[in-house]
């Protein structure tokens, strides 16, 4: 047993008591929690084991692969581009990655893409792991595919390749990697510990993530050409891989990333405080952070077989999924194993969980949203 280390603001002692029963109990191996609210940070915490093989805590500086939550670092880099009026959300793909218009895809917009409606949600062809894990190859192939349906019709969540479209947009109007990008214009200058492309010298500091219990479900019993497989399945990437430098120096920016609750919440906090990072500087323009809420596909998604409301990059409340997600201007995401982050632009609040031990869930783990639900009380 480890006690929970960090601080809270008194009113968050339900948040210290559930991270400290959950890692008592084993439903957490290790885990950070951290909340922003009105320009401070009120809630920092972490405990638990961060490798099971050696025994290692989880101490402070700790990160781990936070899965799809990368994909909000993502579009903090996209809106970025689009405040600096470098990039219009409604201008086609092809405008900046003239390769892009290949087979039918000359209307697919740049929102289409952020929104998972650009109807590319997956690779074509057959890939490995280490085929993704080089970027620029990998972009070149999905440029090169036809749409899976009509673009800007539904949603279909981009769930690998999501980072690849983004990026290879970055790519183009920067001439830098989408990870080059992320760390100097918003890691940097928010001073997160975060990273899409995580260099050597962190990999002493990463919790190996912890796979799920086996969930029975059977993917050959499933149309092997329907959209689900293509985009879930190409490639597998068992869970040990992600503990391999390839893995970790790659730029995956739907899937990668590397943070703890801490690091997501001050990047991320920006788009619940105006625009502004917590050392005051300007990164956004509110007006860019209102396109977020523009809803993009609104119905089952074609990948997850789930219902959502799918704004600029972000889900928006959903009830069935995060019931501790209240209704607003509150935009949110998670990654496969448990994490998320909440940005509450109603209360000005951030609130992020991040964690090695997976839950099956690719949506709505109640362990999760038991953490959110447990924020929220605290407000």
């Amino acid at each position: 047993m480890t006690a929970v280390e960090g601080f809270a603001a008194p009113r968050f002692d339900g948040l210290r008591d559930l991270l400290q029963r959950n890692l008592d109990d084993g439903s957490d191996a290790g885990a950070s929690v951290c909340v922003v609210r009105d320009g401070e940070i009120v809630v920092d915490l972490w405990g638990g084991v961060a490798d099971v093989d050696t025994g290692a805590r989880w101490v402070k500086d700790t990160v781990v692969n936070t899965y799809s939550l990368t994909k909000t670092m993502t579009v903090l880099s996209a809106l970025l581009l689009v405040d600096r009026d470098e990039l219009d959300l409604e201008a086609p793909v092809a405008r900046y990655w003239p390769e892009f218009a290949a087979n039918g895809k000359e209307g697919v917009l740049v929102r289409h893409v952020l929104g998972h409606t650009s109807g590319v949600s997956g690779w074509e062809r057959r890939l490995t792991v280490a085929d993704i894990c080089d970027a620029v190859r990998a972009e070149d192939f999905l440029a090169a595919q036809a749409p899976w349906w009509e673009p800007g019709s539904g949603s279909g969540y981009h769930a690998t390749n999501y980072g690849h479209l983004v990026g290879g947009i970055v790519r183009r109007v920067t001439g830098r990697s989408l990870g080059e990008f992320f760390a100097t214009e918003i890691a940097d200058t928010c001073g997160a510990d975060y990273y899409i492309g995580t260099p050597s010298d962190v990999d002493a500091r990463i919790a190996p993530l912890i796979p799920p219990p086996p969930t029975g479900f059977d993917y050959a019993a499933l149309p092997p050409d329907g959209i689900f497989v293509k985009t879930m399945t190409n490639p597998v990437i068992p869970i040990p891989e992600t503990s391999s430098r390839q893995w970790r120096g790659a730029e995956i920016g739907g899937a990668n990333g590397h943070g703890n609750a801490r690091s997501v919440a001050v990047a991320q906090s920006v788009l619940s405080h105006g625009g502004r990072t917590l050392s005051g500087e300007r990164l956004l323009r509110p007006e860019t952070i209102d396109r977020i809420f523009d809803v993009q596909a609104d119905g089952i998604d074609q990948v997850l077989g789930v219902a959502l409301r799918f704004g600029l990059g972000f889900a928006l409340p959903a009830p069935k999924v995060h019931p501790s997600i209240p209704t607003g201007r509150v935009c949110w995401w998670t990654g496969y194993g448990g994490s998320i982050v909440v940005n509450d632009l109603d209360r000005r609040m951030t609130f992020a969980y991040v964690m090695n031990k997976m839950t099956p869930q690719l949506l709505g783990a109640p362990r999760t949203d038991a953490y959110v639900a447990r924020a929220y009380e605290g407000l």
